[in-house]
């Protein structure tokens, strides 16, 4: 077996071969993160960009909009997108998200493979492998997420198996990179392997900036998540949300705004509209406190927030229904 390349703390960069890239043309580019759902995609692009940019929720499969985060250095800006998880689709939107997902890696500078240090490499890993194999020029970064979660011999035997799998399918990882975006470990030590490989040139993107995103796109995902928590499994896929609109109320003096917010949660089936709504209401009350924190949060302005479910009747397989609901 030929020498592996595995990033640990101890090989961080030295003070003085940052000193020399800092020196060096600023770079800009894309790059994304891959992997099954639940692979810790999101959770990374929130932990690089410092801030809440993409859905995080316990069911997989959540992320349904290629949200970017961007990370700004005085080096280089690397533009994160977060593609939905490959997966093999039973419906016509799982099939979309598929497309989404292989037209996004062939336009990215490099593409980072997220794969859980605490769940053996499976016929899923294999899967997403396989395809990335077919993408010859893009550099792939293997990254071994959630190491907070296993012991060192595990870790190990884990950044083994992925290291065999490139040389299996034909291809050698640019890096491998176990981190924690829970535990902040080796988060930054990504950022400085993932910038070398982006093509040298300005910023894209103007400072102050952490997603393009449109806010409403943003909001409705936050509903979203909220929505999703502690919600039975078949439901996760089941859920869309639409904002309708978003007014300034009027008659407020300036120094206290109010922001109207009218947000739609669909759901496919009548029985499940119990489910959101909860017992008395409970729930969905629950849903709007929770994600009215978390958009007041995002625009720095106080929300009001009104919600509705209603029932679009399976949605996922009516390209109509799809095309209304943003997909």
């Amino acid at each position: 077996m030929g020498a592996m390349s595995v990033r640990t703390p101890s090989s961080e960069p030295s003070e003085q071969s940052v000193a020399s890239q800092s020196s060096a043309a600023h770079r800009a580019g894309f790059a994304c993160f891959v992997g099954r759902p639940n692979a810790g995609k999101s959770t990374l692009t929130n932990a690089l960009v410092g801030q809440k940019v993409a859905i995080t929720a316990d069911q997989p499969q959540t992320t349904r909009h290629t949200v970017r985060g961007i990370v700004h250095r005085p080096d280089a800006q690397l533009i994160l997108v977060d593609t939905p998880g490959l997966h093999k689709p039973r419906t016509l939107l799982g099939e979309r998200l598929n497309d989404v997902v292989r037209t996004t890696w062939a336009e990215v500078d490099v593409i980072g493979f997220c794969l859980p240090a605490n769940e053996k490499l499976g016929p899923g890993d294999r899967f997403i492998a396989k395809e990335l194999a077919a993408i010859k020029k893009t550099p792939k970064i293997a990254i071994v997420t959630k190491t907070d979660l296993v012991e060192g011999k595990a870790l190990a035997e884990q950044l083994i198996a992925i290291d065999q799998l490139g040389r299996e399918l034909g291809f050698e990882w640019a890096e491998i990179v176990p981190v924690s975006a829970v535990a902040d470990k080796q988060v930054d030590l990504l950022a400085d392997l993932l910038v070398p490989l982006l093509p040298e040139g300005p910023a894209l993107y103007p400072e102050g900036d952490l997603t393009d995103e449109p806010e409403q796109v943003m909001i409705a995902e936050l509903i979203r998540e909220a929505a999703l928590e502690g919600v039975r499994d078949e439901l996760p896929h089941s859920i869309a949300v639409v904002v309708e609109e978003m007014i300034p109320r009027e008659d407020r003096p300036a120094d206290k705004p109010l922001l109207d917010i009218h947000a739609f949660v669909y759901i496919e089936r009548p029985s499940q509209k119990g489910i959101i709504i909860g017992p008395k209401g409970k729930r969905l009350k629950d849903v709007g406190i929770k994600s009215r924190k978390q958009i007041e949060a995002l625009l720095g302005t106080p929300v009001f927030l009104d919600l509705h479910v209603k029932v679009a009747k399976d949605w996922q397989r009516d390209p109509r229904q799809l095309r209304k609901l943003g997909f």
